[in-house]
């Protein structure tokens, strides 16, 4: 029986021009994730990781952390996060300020698990994305291969969307309690499952055990 790591990317670019770009908080999280598993002695036998830039830049973080310069990531596109922008202009396409106070974010966010459930529920097509069913079908397709081809210990470094996606069909939830995982996916966030040849089975959801020391207080963030 092998173990599967779940690692959401480090803080990204949230507001900015560029989203898909780590933070300089966001590298430091991801470094010292790969520190605190260098301290307990973690080996990885596979690194799996979506295509876009803060997935890459998430491992390369935790790779400087690991002090382990061999392992090469497979980058698999199915792991890649959905596009807010178009899953919010499915129910609100008039443009939307950026996200600059509490009160824009909190209606951002609102409009977001809106149009989510839309999607979920096969209710809207966003522009240049799957349907909801390819989505998970690229998600599972990801797990399947870890159990086909792996038996030790994998790490993903993905999004919260698919995290919160792979955990919510492991567990049977409903589309909706997946919006809400996913909403509270923390950066660099761990979700650890077993897995053996048939099934993938989830042992712990959305841990920061590396950032747990009073000195890291201020390095839990969500986006």
């Amino acid at each position: 029986m092998g173990n599967l790591y779940l690692v959401r990317h480090g803080q990204a670019s949230f507001g900015a021009d560029d989203y898909d770009q780590l933070s300089a908080l966001g590298h430091q999280q991801s470094v010292r994730l790969g520190e605190y598993w260098r301290e307990r002695g973690m080996r990885f036998e596979a690194v799996i990781t979506g295509s876009l830039k803060r997935h890459r830049q998430t491992w390369e973080g935790i790779q400087q952390g690991l002090q382990d310069t061999q392992l090469q990531p497979l980058a698999w596109p199915g792991l890649n996060e959905y596009d807010s922008e178009a899953v919010i202009h499915c129910i609100h396409p008039a443009p939307l300020a950026k996200p600059t106070t509490p009160e824009l974010y909190k209606h951002h966010f609102g409009l977001l698990r809106k149009g989510l459930q839309a999607w979920m529920h096969g209710q809207t097509q966003p522009k240049g994305m799957p349907a909801f069913t390819e989505f998970v079908q690229g998600i599972s397709d990801a797990l399947a291969h870890v159990r086909s081809h792996h038996t030790g210990n994998v790490l993903v470094v993905s999004s919260g969307g698919p995290i919160s996606t792979a955990v919510g069909s492991l567990l049977g939830t409903p589309p909706e309690s997946m919006i809400e995982m996913n909403m509270r996916i923390r950066n660099t966030a761990v979700s650890e499952c077993v897995y053996n040849p048939k099934r993938t089975t989830l042992v712990s959801f959305n841990t920061l055990n590396h950032l747990d020391a009073e000195a890291y207080r201020d390095w839990v963030t969500f986006t």
